[in-house]
């Protein structure tokens, strides 16, 4: 009989190895102004990468210099408040590493 052995994985040291280039002059994510809050809501549940925000007061913010590029934010809110959703320009966005 062999024993499984437990092993933890800590996603966000994982994160932590991945190299982003952000295309300061041009955002892959756009959403609309002013947004719904219970539309934004959804948002800041269903983001791998916690970009979205609700501060205490009710202030929204949100920063795609992080993005993971999954399209969560698209599949979740597009025609409503995501306005623009495209995939970085070449030599942008995220790269992935492990290890």
């Amino acid at each position: 009989m062999s024993k499984i052995a437990n092993i933890t994985v800590n996603v966000d040291e994982f994160l932590a190895l991945d190299k982003y280039e952000v295309d300061e002059e041009c955002a892959h994510i756009e959403l609309v102004d002013d947004p719904d809050t219970e539309e934004f809501l959804k948002l800041v549940r269903v983001c791998p990468a916690a970009l979205y925000k609700i501060d205490d007061a009710g202030a929204k913010s949100f920063d795609y210099a992080g993005c993971l590029e999954c399209g969560t934010c698209r599949i979740a809110c597009e025609g409503t408040i995501v306005k623009k959703w495209e995939n970085p320009g070449p030599t942008m966005g995220v790269e992935y590493r492990y290890g």
